[in-house]
C-alpha cells in the first residue's frame, strides 16, 4: 500500500509518476463499498484510465476466488460501460466523453449500478444533475514534470471518514 499522506488543506497527493497513481487507487480500491460512486476528472490524458486500472485490479474476484494475473481494463471510450466481477461488489466502469446528453446515461444502467456496485466514473461531469451528491471526486491534474500529477481528493457523505482511514491498512 501507498504511504502517501494527504496534505490537510486540500487532499492533495503529489505523485511522481503512474505507479504512485497506481498505489492511491489500490488504496482507494481497498475503502471501496458497494453503492459508491467515485468520479475520475481531469484532462485528457491526466490518467484518469490508469487509476481506474489499478483500482478495479486491485479488487479481488468474488466468492473469495484467489486473484489471478491482473485483467486487461481497457478504456471504454468507445463503449461506454466496462463491467468487472470484484469484491465487496461489481465495479461499473463508465467513460462518459462521449456521453451526449445525461439522460442517455439510464440506458447504460446507471441508475442500476447506484444501488449494486462501485461506479467508477471517468467524465462524471457529463451526468449533469445525475451525478449523485455522495461521492469520492477524484481530481488528477498534470504535474510539475511529464510523468507526474497531482490528486486532489474531495469526498462527501461517508468519504471524509473513511478517508482518514488512507493509509492504515496494509
Amino acid at each position: 500500500m501507498a504511504t502517501l499522506q494527504p496534505r490537510p488543506e486540500n487532499s492533495s497527493f503529489e505523485l511522481p509518476d503512474e505507479a504512485a497513481t497506481a498505489a492511491l487507487a489500490r488504496d482507494l480500491a481497498a475503502l471501496a463499498l458497494a453503492g459508491d460512486v467515485i468520479a475520475l476528472t481531469g484532462e485528457l490524458g491526466t490518467g484518469k484510465t490508469a487509476f481506474a486500472r489499478a483500482f478495479i485490479n486491485a479488487l479481488p474476484p468474488p466468492g473469495g476466488a484467489a486473484p489471478g494475473p491482473p485483467e486487461e481494463v481497457p478504456s471504454p471510450t468507445y463503449t461506454l460501460l466496462q463491467i468487472y466481477e470484484r469484491a465487496p461488489a461489481p465495479v461499473w466502469h463508465f467513460d462518459l466523453y462521449r456521453l451526449e446528453r445525461p439522460g442517455d446515461a439510464r440506458e447504460l444502467g446507471f441508475e442500476e449500478a447506484l444501488g449494486q456496485a462501485i461506479a467508477l466514473i471517468e467524465w462524471p461531469e457529463r451526468l449533469g444533475p445525475l451525478l449523485p451528491a455522495e461521492r469520492l471526486e477524484v481530481r488528477l491534474a498534470f504535474g510539475a514534470r511529464p510523468s507526474a500529477r497531482r490528486a486532489t481528493l474531495v469526498g462527501t457523505g461517508a468519504w471524509p471518514a473513511r478517508l482518514r482511514e488512507l493509509g492504515r491498512h496494509g
